[in-house]
């Protein structure tokens, strides 16, 4: 898959996509994550890339123009130009359900927003959808990106080692994922739930499940409006909503 990311500030990357899994991927040739500096596409000699908006107010705005040259540029280099994001904060919110629909287009630009905001007609023109990765507010869209990438990256095929693991993250299946444990067997009087040790696999199963379907509707209760559960994890999840008081849910 090739990854293509338009900024103001390409040296800030590849950054922490040089390590880890997605680095691996890129050194193997699964992921290509090309940077495109915006002000290669400007005009002027000063390489303008934001003016002040219209109707006035605080701020710069950046402008449309060097944005539709390099995504021209990336259609024609890319053999089979995908989706393109812009990064926003009044964007639709960044989930693992659309990273794994991003991850199986074979190309995708990402734009980074800064300053107050893009041209509208950016997006309108490009056909761009905005992204967001939160409800808070950054200094430019180079974080987001980064995220991004790293969030799609993974879910390439080969991109990480063994698939089964990311089957299982959290938000796979729409719910945070089940707890955790590793050596030792005690920690400071913590023991690691027996159904761990016991060897019994489909019991080690239905208690991950289970766990992961408990922690959901503690930390996340909102997930489950939209988590595809089976009769038997509705029927836990009905128990677990009655072990809470209070939770009519």
């Amino acid at each position: 898959m090739r990854i293509d990311v338009v900024t103001i500030f390409p040296e800030v990357f590849p950054g922490p996509l040089d390590a880890g899994v997605i680095g691996r991927g890129r050194t193997r040739g699964l992921l290509d994550v090309v940077v495109w500096d915006l002000r290669a596409f400007t005009d002027d000699r000063h390489r303008t890339v934001d003016e002040p908006p219209y109707g006035g107010g605080a701020g710069m705005v950046m402008k449309a123009e060097p944005f539709l040259r390099a995504v021209e540029v990336i259609r024609r280099a890319a053999p089979s130009p995908g989706p393109v994001l812009l990064t926003s904060p009044q964007g639709r919110r960044f989930t693992q359900a659309w990273a794994r629909t991003l991850a199986a287009a074979p190309q995708l630009t990402v734009l980074c927003g800064r300053y107050e905001g893009v041209d509208e007609r950016v997006a309108t023109i490009l056909g761009a959808e905005e992204v967001s990765i939160g409800d808070y507010v950054l200094s430019g869209g180079e974080l987001p990106a980064m995220v991004i990438v790293e969030a799609v990256g993974r879910l390439v095929p080969g991109v990480v080692g063994e698939e089964a693991s990311v089957r299982e993250d959290s938000f796979s299946e729409g719910l945070l994922d089940h707890p955790h444990y590793t050596r030792p067997a005690d920690l400071a009087g913590h023991p690691v739930p027996e159904v761990l040790l016991s060897g019994h696999h489909e019991e080690i199963r239905r208690w991950r499940r289970r766990e992961a379907l408990r922690r959901t509707l503690a930390r996340r209760p909102d997930l489950l409006d939209e988590a595809a559960l089976d009769d038997e994890a509705r029927a836990w999840l009905r128990e677990l909503r009655a072990e809470r008081p209070g939770d009519r849910g």
